[in-house]
């Protein structure tokens, strides 16, 4: 009996151990499960965390990213723009060829050609000439008491066509344009041809057949030009030319011609200058940008003079005699 007893005391025993063993097996299972099952959705809810935590970076990043691109060159841009569309609209306006005679009216009244454009809203290339002040009273006018009279210094320039056969196609007034030391016009009329007009020239002269409606007989224009002429300089641009096709001829010590002078000679290597270079080159005005106008090229005559003034005067300084011819001179009065 002790040794039965002692037996299943140690059956006992080691039954207990068994179902300890069990129990903490069962009770450990749950413990690992619960947390396997807790771990996926403290899992979820972290990555959920992190999710968010990166949508909030990716999407931080991404208003970045569109502000960043934005902002930044909004900033620059402006502030480039800003001058740029300002600058080149000022730097036209200040460096626009003007034409010339806005030049002229601004510079017998020392006002800049810009300043000018605006007060009177015109364009830079305007050939309309502002009323005279009363003040643009210059050398030009030689005691005039307005500034529309002639005074003593003219210019004159002549628009023509075509007359005759291909083979012997010769030039004709068509038009005749004269302004005085101010820009101011004096005379400017429509010429009626002597001859039937093969060629109108019209792209470069800016004369049709509409302008013969009310032009005028070349006898009665050629002899008003030939009054205005008398005792006064003439100012023009291979004038001679402009004379010829009046069938005039002026003085050789009043007329004073702008392509002839040596200083705009060198321009040119020494030809003869085109009216429109001198004017874009030497002046920094717009003449002849299609057809021609006569008023045009002759207030550019005008400036172009008046600009160099002294430097063609000098070269129609009347040469003192040599002492020998001198002598000779006074020995034939004697002699006489």
């Amino acid at each position: 009996m002790a040794t039965t007893g002692t037996a299943l005391s140690r059956n006992w025993k080691q039954l207990q151990r068994t179902l300890n063993r069990a129990a903490s097996t069962s009770t450990g299972s749950p413990k690992r499960k619960s947390s396997s099952v807790a771990s996926p959705t403290a899992n979820t809810s972290n990555s959920a965390t992190t999710g968010a935590k990166k949508a909030k970076v990716s999407s931080s990043t991404a208003t970045t990213a569109t502000t960043k691109p934005a902002n930044p060159p909004s900033i620059p841009i402006a502030s480039k723009q800003t001058p740029t569309s300002k600058v080149p609209n000022m730097s036209t306006a200040t460096t626009k060829p003007t034409s010339a005679t806005l030049a002229l009216w601004a510079e017998d009244n020392d006002i800049p050609p810009v300043d000018l454009q605006k007060a009177y809203n015109l364009p830079l290339t305007s050939t309309i000439l502002p009323p005279p002040t009363g003040s643009a009273i210059g050398p030009g006018a030689s005691g005039s008491s307005s500034a529309t009279e002639a005074g003593k210094y003219i210019s004159l320039d002549c628009e023509m066509v075509g007359v005759g056969g291909p083979a012997n196609e010769r030039s004709a007034l068509a038009r005749v344009s004269i302004v005085n030391y101010h820009g101011h016009v004096i005379l400017d009329t429509f010429v009626r041809p002597k001859e039937k007009v093969t060629n109108w020239r019209s792209w470069i002269s800016g004369v049709t057949p509409a302008h013969m409606i009310r032009a005028r007989e070349f006898e009665d224009v050629q002899k008003e030009v030939s009054a205005i002429l008398i005792d006064r300089v003439l100012v023009g641009h291979s004038v001679q030319h402009d004379l010829d096709v009046l069938l005039l001829s002026h003085p050789r010590r009043d007329v004073r011609d702008t392509s002839r002078h040596p200083g705009f000679r060198k321009l040119s290597a020494g030809r003869t200058p085109g009216l429109k270079k001198l004017a874009s080159e030497v002046l920094g005005i717009e003449i002849q940008g299609g057809k021609h106008s006569s008023i045009e090229d002759a207030r550019a005559c005008m400036l172009l003079y008046r600009r160099f003034r002294d430097d063609i005067e000098k070269l129609h300084r009347p040469k003192a005699p040599n002492g020998t011819s001198a002598k000779l001179g006074k020995n034939r009065k004697r002699k006489k």
